[in-house]
């Protein structure tokens, strides 16, 4: 992050981080009983030391959260420990700022909200929102030039008999009522186009410079390699900009392609949230919203096929996608992983088809479509689904529950 400071004018002030009294020693008591006596002492000290000290202590009391973050499966880490690292990531962000360093600063404030409970969540935000509304972009790049368009379309290979068989159901602007009777209470795919014209996302997010303007320096969890399923898969964090310079790069291989997949990037860059809206559709059935995750990626990303346990409104803001569908009855024709953490995907590869691996799988009917640009994609729960983007592409998933029943095609 570049500093905006005049020569000879005085530095900004610092962000201000302030944790009350009452939550820091509730906080502090809770971590205590789970035997984190040490942390306790460290974030203590760092809360109450300033300058290179307060630094060293927070890192330290950081490092001894972030071990206890890995130290088992997520869903079995402590909420007191996630909360933890929320606070030392704020302790560790007012010392970078309190010298300066902004970026760092934004960094630790990022890996807070990323990783850490919900107990600090406001007060992560807040300091963000500091550093930012105080740090004016002055690094607009002169290359700056629209992510779709201008030959940005790449031609993809696609897995056999796509498009060849039964299309999903496309509709122009479909109401409420009709949506529910004919699609969603018969468990039905459908593409709804016309219904997401009005988003500012549908213009902004075509800009390299808006999006480097409102998330550059902003940390992001990305996804490396072919897909999740790939033995070279990994994870990464990086900036926002450097994810950009990737997905803009001409190396586009296989092992090296950079997606940022399933992340709820809009709870995390509020600017972002503002450029798009909730379908009603998503309001069918009476349930509550249940997630809000980008799908951001150069042309050839894959999610290969799987299911999700809630309905999902599938928007693509920006780009073109294949994406084909098998109903939810089908089970052990498409071979689903016996792991636990991979039971809801399916072993056969659709872009490398092995019939004799496979041979169930060879000749299932399939529904499937390319969805464009402006257009929704319904997908019911439980539906396996496989999707290739055909150029540089921005979808957001909107999941939802429902309190009623719905039939499984």
């Amino acid at each position: 992050m570049a500093s905006t400071t005049e020569p000879g004018s005085p530095p900004p002030p610092p962000v201000t981080v302030f944790i009350d009294a009452e939550r820091r020693r509730g906080l502090l008591r809770r971590v205590s009983e789970e035997g984190g006596f040490v942390y306790a002492a460290a974030a203590a000290f760092a809360a109450s030391a300033g300058g290179d000290g307060g630094l060293a202590e927070a890192e330290a009391a950081r490092e001894m959260a972030w071990e206890q973050l890995h130290s088992g499966p997520w869903d079995s880490v402590c909420p007191a420990w996630r909360d933890a690292y929320a606070m030392s990531c704020l302790h560790v962000a007012a010392c970078h700022s309190l010298s300066g360093d902004d970026t760092a600063a934004l960094r630790a404030l990022d890996m807070g909200l990323l990783m850490g409970g919900p107990l600090l969540r406001p007060d992560l935000s807040s300091a963000v929102n500091g550093i930012l509304s105080r740090s004016a972009k002055t690094d607009a790049r002169a290359d700056s030039h629209a992510l779709i368009g201008n030959g940005n379309q790449v031609l993809q290979r696609l897995p056999e008999r796509s498009l060849d068989g039964t299309m999903v159901d496309r509709r122009l602007d479909i109401d409420l009522e009709s949506f529910l009777c004919e699609y969603f209470l018969t468990g039905k795919p459908v593409v709804i186009a016309g219904s997401m014209d009005h988003w500012p996302a549908r213009t902004k997010w075509r800009d390299v410079e808006y999006l480097r303007r409102i998330a550059g320096d902003r940390t992001v969890p990305v996804e490396v390699g072919k897909n999740y399923l790939s033995t070279e898969w990994k994870q990464e964090l990086i900036t926002f900009s450097e994810f950009l310079d990737r997905i803009c790069s001409v190396d586009q291989r296989p092992e090296s392609m950079t997606y940022l997949a399933q992340h709820n990037l809009f709870d995390q860059i509020q600017e972002l949230r503002e450029d798009i809206f909730i379908p009603d559709y998503c309001y069918a059935g009476g349930g509550e919203l249940r997630s809000m995750n980008a799908w951001f990626g150069p042309a050839g990303t894959v999610t290969p096929l799987h299911h999700d346990p809630h309905h999902n409104i599938f928007a693509q803001a920006i780009g073109k996608k294949y994406i084909r569908l098998y109903p939810a009855a089908i089970v052990e024709e498409l071979y689903p992983y016996s792991e636990t953490m991979l039971c809801n995907s399916s072993q056969v590869d659709l872009d490398n088809f092995d019939a004799k691996a496979f041979p169930k799988a060879q000749d299932l009917e399939f529904m499937d479509c390319v969805l464009e640009e402006g257009e929704m994609l319904y997908i019911p729960p439980k539906w396996w689904h496989y999707v290739k983007s055909l150029t540089t592409s921005f979808s957001v998933s909107f999941w939802w529950s429902s309190k009623c029943n719905t039939t499984v095609s």
